[in-house]
């Protein structure tokens, strides 16, 4: 199997059990209808444990593009692998919310709520507020990053370090992702909720794309700042790569003060 098939199939693994969860949760007539985040973040971990135990071996299961791209910073990628890497991630997402639509087919009508079945694509914000958004999504793929660079740092027995990927993606959840649901992958996110634009699913309401710069952005700065962190922090690392990083997340916040006066305005909810 070639890497680009193993980060299509480790995505699209990783969509289907969580978005099945978000679906299972969100949807009317769902037998796991209104149980609570617990149970939402538990599954993400899990289908990003069964995500990388699928395709570790054969690609490194990155699955993610912030991923990618933090391990390119880290210089432990190479970078001409970073762009098929990120068209597979973004393929296997789209393949896993499909089958996630298909899986919960009868529930879509029986559901009035719109928010709800977007919720079952995609990511949302408590508060609408870009540069709190921003930081959230920055914060957790940070977290994520380095916690994948400690792990890769330790030495554990064979076939558990999935597992351990999965227990960070559930502590992230549960400790971080309270405020914008820890998209934390823009492949996860945007996979999806192209999927829920061209989809024909009734009564669904808009995609808001106005928010989605933020599951793009937020985990890209994230990812990249988290490994220029990592590499100033504890390998006594600075170069080119690691300073663009640095700045490029202040701009991405910056961006977002530009994003609440053109796009939210009144509609901002305050951060201080």
């Amino acid at each position: 199997m070639s890497e680009f098939l193993a980060e299509i199939i480790g995505t699209a693994i990783l969509v289907l059990f969580g978005g099945g969860v978000c679906a299972n949760v969100n949807l009317k007539g769902a037998l796991g209808k209104g149980a609570d985040w617990i149970v939402i973040s538990l599954g993400w971990g899990l289908a990003v444990m069964l995500g990388v135990y699928a395709a570790g071996s054969v690609s490194g299961a990155h699955l993610n593009p912030a991923v990618t791209l933090g391990f390119a910073i880290d210089g432990s990628f190479p970078w001409s692998k970073v762009v098929p890497f990120i068209i597979a991630q973004m393929i296997g997402a789209m393949i896993g919310a499909g089958f996630v639509w298909a899986t919960y087919l009868p529930h879509w009508k029986k559901t009035e709520d719109k928010g709800a079945k977007l919720a079952v694509f995609s990511t949302g914000p408590s508060y609408p507020n870009y540069v709190a958004n921003f930081m959230s999504e920055i914060i957790g793929t940070m977290a994520l990053v380095m916690g994948l660079l400690f792990i890769g740092a330790n030495k554990f027995t064979d076939g558990l370090n999935p597992l351990i990927v999965g227990l960070l993606i559930v502590a992230i959840g549960l400790s971080l992702g309270g405020a914008t649901g820890y998209a934390i992958n823009p492949a996860r996110d945007i996979g999806p909720r192209i999927m829920h634009m061209l989809l024909p699913i009734p009564g669904k309401g808009s995609s808001n794309w106005k928010y989605a710069i933020v599951p793009i952005l937020g985990p890209i700065s994230g990812g990249m700042l988290g490994a220029a962190l990592y590499n100033i922090l504890f390998n006594g690392i600075v170069n080119g790569f690691i300073i663009f990083s640095i700045i490029f997340t202040v701009i991405v916040v910056l961006f977002g003060i530009v994003l609440n006066k053109t796009i939210l305005k009144d509609e901002v909810s305050e951060i201080l």
